[in-house]
C-alpha cells in the first residue's frame, strides 16, 4: 500500500506514521505537511531515514502541490487540520481555509489520482455539546450541531467528504474520534499544558469551573482504529472512536496530573471560561467494535501516567516546542530539493 498522509508532522499524524511503519513495514508513506505551528518534524526523527518514508513540504490548499505529491498513491489518510478551538475563536479564517478548502483540494486530487480509499479523520466536536446530566452519547446517527468555528469547519469537511462519495463515487471512510492524548502532543492542549507547566513550576489554568467533560482516547488506540477501518471497514461508512474513561471532567484530569507529579492542588488556577465552551462530549464506539472488533486497549490512569513520564523524559522536545525553536529543524535537515 502507498499512503499519502496529510499533517503527518502533527501529534496524531506522527503517531500514526510511527504506528504504520511498525505494523506495515512493506508499505510506503508520503508525509505531506505545511509545517504550521503544530507541525514538528522532530516528531519523526526516528523514521526520517527509513526508505519507506518520504516527506513533502506542502500545503493542502495548494492544488498543484497536492496533485503532484499524490501521484502513484492508493490511500489518503487526511489528518491535516487547524484544530485548536481557542485559536478558531480568535480567528476563524485559517480554519475555514485549511479544514474546508484544503479538504476540497484533496478530494479533487484524490479523484484525479483514482485512489482506492480516502480516509478522513474528524472529531466528536461536530456533534455539539451534551448537558452534564445527559446520559446519551454521540454515535454515527447523531445529528451534527457544531458550536465553535473549529467544529463547524470540521463538520463542513465531513459533509464534503460524504458528498464526493455519493456524487462522484470516491471511496471514502470517516472516523469521528474523541480527545486524544499521548506523546508528541502540542502543549497548548489540556494534558501536555498541565504536565509541562507543572514541571516548569508554573500554575495550571483551567477554564471556568473545571467541570467540562471530555472522552479521552490514547493516541495509539486511535491509530489502530484507523488501521482497521482502512483494512476491514466498509467504504462510505463513518465510525466513532472513543476511549475508556467515563465522564471525567477537566478538574479531575488535571488533579490526577498534579498528583502524578507530586505537587499540591493549589497549583491549579481557574481562569475566565472560553467563549461557547462545550460542556460535555461522550462517544459510543459500539459500531466499530461490532463490525471491526476494535476497542480501546489503553486504560486512562495507566497511560496518563506513561504520558506524564514521556514528557518528563523528553523535556528538550517540549522546551523547543514552547520556545518555537523546533521550527528550525526543517531548515537544518531539509533543503529546497526535498519539496
Amino acid at each position: 500500500m502507498k499512503l499519502f498522509v496529510t499533517g503527518g508532522a502533527g501529534f496524531i499524524g506522527a503517531n500514526f506514521i510511527h504506528y504504520w511503519l511498525r505494523e506495515h513495514p512493506a508499505d510506503q508513506i508520503t508525509n505531506f505537511d505545511a509545517l504550521t505551528y503544530a507541525g514538528n518534524l522532530e516528531n519523526l526523527i526516528d523514521v526520517e531515514h527509513n526508505p519507506s518514508y518520504h516527506f513533502v513540504h506542502g500545503n493542502i490548499c495548494n492544488a498543484s502541490e497536492v496533485t503532484q505529491a499524490m501521484v502513484g498513491v492508493d490511500t489518503v489518510v487526511h489528518f491535516a487540520a487547524e484544530s485548536h478551538v481557542d485559536r478558531s475563536i480568535q480567528d476563524a479564517a485559517p480554519f475555514i481555509a485549511t479544514n474546508v478548502m484544503g479538504t476540497h483540494v484533496l478530494l479533487e486530487s484524490a479523484l484525479q489520482a483514482k485512489v482506492t480509499r480516502f480516509h478522513h479523520v474528524s472529531t466528536d466536536e461536530v456533534f455539539g455539546s451534551l448537558k452534564l446530566s445527559d446520559m446519551n452519547t454521540f454515535d454515527e446517527r447523531t445529528l451534527y450541531d457544531p458550536k465553535s468555528p473549529y467544529s463547524a469547519s470540521k463538520a463542513s469537511s465531513d459533509h464534503l467528504v460524504r458528498a464526493y462519495h455519493y456524487t462522484y463515487g470516491l471511496p471514502i471512510s470517516i472516523t469521528n474520534c474523541s480527545n486524544n492524548y499521548g506523546p508528541y502532543q502540542f502543549p497548548e492542549k489540556l494534558i501536555p499544558l498541565a504536565i509541562t507547566n507543572i514541571i516548569e513550576g508554573k500554575r495550571v489554568p483551567i477554564y471556568g469551573d473545571g467541570k467540562n467533560v471530555r472522552d479521552w482516547l490514547y493516541v495509539e488506540d486511535h491509530c489502530r482504529a484507523i488501521d482497521l477501518v482502512l483494512t476491514k471497514g466498509r467504504v462510505g461508512e463513518t465510525y466513532c472512536v472513543g476511549g475508556m474513561n467515563n465522564d471525567m471532567n477537566n478538574l479531575t484530569i488535571v488533579s490526577k496530573i498534579v498528583s502524578l507529579l507530586g505537587k499540591n492542588i493549589d497549583i491549579i488556577e481557574f481562569v475566565k471560561d472560553r467563549l461557547g465552551h462545550d460542556r460535555k462530549y461522550a462517544v459510543n464506539w459500539e459500531k466499530i467494535h461490532k463490525e471491526l472488533g476494535w476497542q480501546p486497549m489503553h486504560d486512562f490512569d495507566s497511560w496518563l501516567k506513561k504520558t506524564v513520564e514521556w514528557y518528563k523524559s523528553n523535556q528538550s522536545w517540549w522546551h523547543r516546542v514552547k520556545s518555537g525553536k523546533y521550527q528550525e529543524y526543517y531548515k537544518k535537515q531539509y533543503t529546497q530539493s526535498s519539496t
